[in-house]
């Protein structure tokens, strides 16, 4: 069952403003790539805009610049284990959708990967090309265009969180394989 509703973009800040570990997806035509990262925030209200880091030497930089957008996807904490590997593989050597069995629909706007099972929300983004940001410290800006949330964790614009939906809560990257959400610390299996 789809729980997704559209968000309004007046509040897509909030999607990403308690600074949760995001996935990073992007697709140039038949290639794609999903990459896990800890840094992103919103920087603009209106129109919505976020920054997020990606590093220049990934496969996910490499299609952002091409196609001109990406989508950033908020996991939930059952998707930990995978959040870490996705972190540690490289899009460059195999498909991670594929490997990993990451189903991912279209985004309404711009066509990116947005998986759903499992995440909290995600946000479509055109890329702002902002060449000295890119460049000295792999930030990269986006423009959000479309955005929709599991109403089970994000309605009317807030969040709520509760024991009811602890496994799509967002979860946070302290380093080496750990991870924190609302309810308590998880450790990746595979760290």
């Amino acid at each position: 069952m789809n729980h997704y509703l559209p968000v309004a973009l007046e509040h897509a800040s909030r999607l990403v403003n308690h600074g949760p570990t995001v996935w990073v997806t992007s697709a140039d035509g038949a290639r794609r790539n999903v990459m896990a990262a800890a840094w992103s925030m919103p920087v603009e209200f209106t129109p919505p805009r976020i920054a997020v880091v990606i590093d220049k030497n990934t496969h996910t930089r490499e299609l952002v610049m091409a196609s001109g957008a990406f989508a950033i996807c908020l996991p939930g904490a059952t998707l930990v284990d995978l959040t870490y590997a996705i972190g540690n593989t490289s899009g460059r050597t195999l498909d991670k959708f594929a490997h990993y069995g990451i189903e991912a629909g279209r985004g309404p706007v711009l066509g990116m990967p947005v998986p759903q099972a499992g995440c909290a929300a995600w946000l479509e983004c055109r890329l702002i090309r902002e060449p000295h940001a890119e460049d000295a410290y792999d930030t990269c800006f986006g423009e959000v265009v479309a955005a929709a949330a599991d109403a089970r964790i994000f309605a009317g614009g807030h969040w709520r969180f509760s024991e009811h939906n602890a496994d799509l809560q967002t979860i946070h990257h302290l380093g080496g394989g750990n991870f924190v959400r609302a309810g308590g610390v998880l450790k990746a299996r595979t760290a």
